[in-house]
């Protein structure tokens, strides 16, 4: 949630609300919506930080709100973030490791893990085209968020068969 929110502020101060409501509205409803408690925490240690400054701006018939704003120190961190690159393929994958431990455990039985592993891909999949089709078709970076979650679904839907074709291989 750091640098998302560094991003967000690239573009100019904002309080903790307009940035929740920015992220919803950039995302779409694919994306787990962070609670405003969880911004204004996030906020609060990158201040610390000293990669954002807030200022209290007072208001008269509600309560002072704060303004955040990019320091120097948070714009060289967002660069650097633009120039990672994404993680590494998953090699610590927990349920690879539950699959790969369940025989030597007597508790699981390995095609029973994959079968409901398979079951849980293939709703996370349909909940994902309902709301595929209720997205608003102009809300392309919700869309694409939807399609990369479904093309990830797919590739681990191939690689449970694959599994299952090699250890009922191996009775």
């Amino acid at each position: 949630m750091r640098l998302p929110l560094l991003a967000l502020l690239a573009r100019g101060p904002a309080h903790g609300y307009e940035l929740k409501q920015d992220l919803e509205q950039l995302l779409g409803a694919a994306y787990p919506q962070p609670n405003v408690g969880q911004i204004y925490v996030t906020l609060g240690r990158l201040e610390k930080s000293g990669l954002i400054e807030g200022e209290e701006i007072a208001q008269t018939s509600r309560p002072n709100k704060k303004i955040y704003r990019l320091t120097d120190a948070g714009t060289e961190a967002l660069r650097a973030w633009f120039e990672e690159t994404a993680d590494e393929p998953r090699v610590r994958d927990e349920f690879f490791m539950k699959l790969a431990l369940a025989p030597r455990t007597g508790l699981a039985d390995q095609i029973a893990l994959i079968n409901k592993q398979r079951r849980e891909y293939l709703n996370t999949m349909r909940s994902l085209s309902k709301l595929s089709a209720t997205e608003n078709r102009d809300h392309r970076i919700a869309q694409l968020l939807i399609e990369g979650a479904m093309l990830h679904l797919q590739a681990d839907l191939d690689w449970l068969e694959r599994c299952q074709e090699e250890l009922e291989g191996l009775e």
